[in-house]
């Protein structure tokens, strides 16, 4: 298994589809800021539409646009909106869920016509920690005309389909589909991305590489510096100056962020906490419980109640 699927299997989320936007010009999406470890995204199907960044992109003032193929993700849930040009003259808009997987919204323009996919990323306790801290306020993938992402191009229209249909175990297929979703524009960002940040940036260091694998692989083992620089073939000083540079962290820190993720998903499924432990590496359960606690602000048996009753 590679690095992201790894990385991403560490990290589960729940990926929901929620409303089909079918708008003719004047249109406009006020979107406000959404909680903590919920990440919005919308899909642009059909049409063009305009973004006015605002908290999401801090120091850009110029609205970005969008075309038919963008998807754009808000993975620090910040406040946005979508609109035309002529967004001042918008008219009401009509939501209706009868008879639909997702809600149907609708408007009474008359100009030209666009089509939005609206839905969020929930993330759990250790993805809030790690994964999202990674990653920048916006995300925005093109897709149009690059043959690279014709998957994620076929996944959207498959969305869009079920979405729009009436058919038999859609609310199952939108459910996978939306799940899927999520890793396709990931790895689509991080081909497109200019710069990748944090954890991300690990994935893209080939030097590094066999290091992330082995933490990732195998995260309840002893990996002291030593033996990681080993394994990428570089001397100590070197190997820490390098993952330091990229990652912006220790390799012990990003080891623990590791540990603690594979040590929630075990708890979550009822594990004991000294059980857990010593998967993820303690050979003393106290000392376990002490930096999980320290990780999550929550004991580890609090934490496997909590998700247990969820």
């Amino acid at each position: 298994m590679d690095a992201l699927s790894r990385l991403l299997a560490l990290y589960p989320l729940r990926a929901a589809l929620e409303v089909r936007c079918h708008f003719a010009a004047p249109w406009v999406i006020d979107h406000p800021a959404a909680e903590h470890g919920v990440a919005p995204y919308h899909m642009i199907v059909e049409g063009q539409a305009w973004l006015d960044v605002g908290q999401a992109a801090p120091g850009r003032t110029e609205p970005l646009a969008l075309q038919a193929g963008d998807i754009i993700v808000f993975p620090h849930g910040a406040a946005h909106r979508i609109r035309t040009e002529d967004a001042d003259l918008a008219r009401p808009q009509i939501v209706s869920r009868e008879q639909h997987v997702v809600a149907q919204s609708t408007n009474l323009g008359t100009g030209p016509v666009a089509e939005v996919l609206c839905g969020q990323f929930e993330f759990g306790d250790a993805a809030s920690h790690v994964l999202l801290r990674a990653m920048p306020d916006l995300i925005h993938v093109r897709t149009a005309g690059l043959e690279d992402f014709a998957g994620l191009r076929s996944l959207v229209a498959m969305l869009r389909n079920e979405a729009a249909c009436l058919r038999p175990g859609a609310a199952a297929v939108l459910g996978q589909l939306s799940s899927a979703l999520f890793a396709l524009v990931v790895r689509a960002w991080l081909e497109q991305a200019e710069e990748r940040p944090g954890l991300f940036a690990l994935l893209a260091e080939r030097r590094l590489q066999t290091a992330l694998q082995a933490m990732l692989a195998e995260p309840g083992a002893d990996w002291p510096l030593a033996r990681l620089a080993a394994l990428c073939h570089m001397s100590r000083a070197t190997f820490a100056r390098l993952f330091g540079r990229v990652a912006d962290a220790t390799p012990a820190a990003v080891l623990l962020d590791i540990r603690m993720a594979q040590a929630a998903a075990l708890l979550a499924q009822g594990k004991a906490s000294g059980e857990v432990g010593v998967m993820v590496g303690y050979q003393s359960e106290a000392a376990f419980n002490r930096v999980f606690k320290r990780h999550f602000q929550q004991a580890p048996g609090a934490f496997r109640r909590q998700k247990r009753g969820n």
